[in-house]
């Protein structure tokens, strides 16, 4: 799991769904939500939550694309597994991890200290915890 540290930025309701916007070393992410936990508010600090499987990783793209989370990273670590392969993702001070599988690492022909483009769904991104500010 990867832990990144945010501030709520802005929070959007209806019914029972949420979108909430939070401020990332000066990048937007979004995070949609049925349930928000107790105590969150704009301007709050969060400690993010994201499965290292629901990390895309794009290279060299093109054209818009429907996923609202785009940060520019830099492959720190690269292991190719038989068929799976773990990246360690370098984001100003924090660290993403994300899992591909190993042909598709290959084919983007990935390798250590390559600036990738880390791709979240706004449905992937999790709230652990509210921060005391």
């Amino acid at each position: 799991m990867s832990n990144l540290v945010a501030k709520v930025s802005k929070i959007s309701s209806n019914q029972n769904l949420n979108i909430v916007e939070f401020d990332f070393l000066d990048t937007t992410l979004k995070m949609m939500s049925l349930d928000l936990p107790k105590g969150i508010s704009i301007g709050k600090s969060v400690e993010l939550l994201i499965k290292p499987t629901n990390v895309i990783i794009a290279k060299g793209v093109l054209g818009e694309i429907s996923l609202s989370n785009r940060i520019f990273a830099t492959i720190q670590s690269l292991e190719n597994g038989e068929l799976l392969s773990s990246m360690k993702l370098k984001i100003g001070s924090y660290y993403l991890e994300s899992i591909i599988t190993k042909s598709s690492s290959q084919k983007m022909n990935l390798k250590k200290g390559d600036e990738i483009l880390a791709l979240i769904k706004a449905s992937d991104l999790s709230i652990l915890r509210v921060l005391n500010d």
